[in-house]
């Protein structure tokens, strides 16, 4: 049953993307006047060229198409400080979500436990979660600037931010919300209290605490495209922002399939992660 329910639903979303593409072709389709002889395309739409009788000024799924096969070919060239290959700028876009990640974890997921384990804590720095949790991961990018003065650094120190509040809150929960049975288990058996919190208290919390690492993990993936779009340099924002002002649609839309590609890489990790420490009660 299952399985057939597998493919059904595959099949539905092969269908549901031949009729995107279909769609998007008969849209971007049409006349539209010759151009020079080797005037570049996107050089000639800068100029207005090309976009007449009715065409669209948005790339086809063949050319599009192209551009990927063309970035594929060679992701990870080097031509100077504006002409790198998509690999690279993806590169240093995941290598600072997963730096200002790890950081997030080592804090969050210890101060979670403690949270979680003291009621008194809990109401403590309740109010200062709430007040903080809401405010844009962005908002923090002038003040960390000023005082950092790096740009890498300070978007890792977003990321840092934003992955925070997610794996915070949900591991307190999780831990507050083990069985109390569980532990007075534990307690009968005289087992101790760093015993306990790995041995009966973080078993029975990992599932809420994954989810607030998958959680996280797509707001931090979210928020480095639009923090490399401010601080500039390397990094797949600052990839999408350059190629806007190159005028180049077709590589903008380029990378956001490829961003939407990577963050799908990074959920189904943490997915796979959080089915492996669940088990049915």
């Amino acid at each position: 049953m299952l399985k057939s329910l597998s493919w059904r639903a595959a099949t539905l979303s092969v269908v549901l993307f031949v009729l995107f593409v279909g769609a998007w072709q008969l849209a971007t389709s049409g006349g539209s006047t010759a151009l020079p002889p080797g005037m570049d395309p996107e050089y000639a739409k800068l100029l207005g060229l090309g976009a007449t009788q009715g065409k669209s000024a948005m790339p086809t799924p063949l050319e599009v198409g192209a551009k990927i096969w063309g970035h594929l070919r060679d992701p990870f060239y080097d031509r100077g400080t504006n002409d790198k290959g998509i690999g690279i700028q993806l590169a240093y876009s995941v290598a600072r979500v997963a730096l200002g990640y790890l950081i997030a974890v080592a804090v969050a997921i210890p101060l979670g436990f403690l949270i979680g384990m003291s009621p008194l804590l809990y109401r403590a720095l309740d109010p200062f979660i709430q007040i903080m949790k809401p405010v844009s991961p962005l908002a923090w990018m002038p003040l960390a600037l000023y005082t950092i003065k790096d740009s890498s650094t300070s978007a890792i120190f977003v990321i840092f931010i934003c992955s925070l509040w997610p794996m915070l809150i949900n591991t307190a929960f999780g831990v507050a919300s083990v069985r109390k049975e569980w532990l007075n288990v534990a307690r009968t058996l005289e087992v101790g209290p760093v015993r306990r919190a790995f041995t009966v208290i973080l078993p029975a919390a990992a599932p809420t605490i994954l989810t607030g690492m998958r959680i996280s993990i797509g707001i931090a993936w979210l928020v480095i495209v639009a923090a490399e779009m401010l601080v500039g340099g390397t990094g797949i924002g600052y990839f999408v922002w350059n190629e806007w002002n190159n005028l180049s649609i077709t590589n903008v839309i380029v990378a956001i399939l490829f961003i939407g590609v990577v963050g799908m890489v990074l959920d189904l990790m943490l997915a796979r992660a959080a089915r492996a420490v669940t088990y049915p009660e």
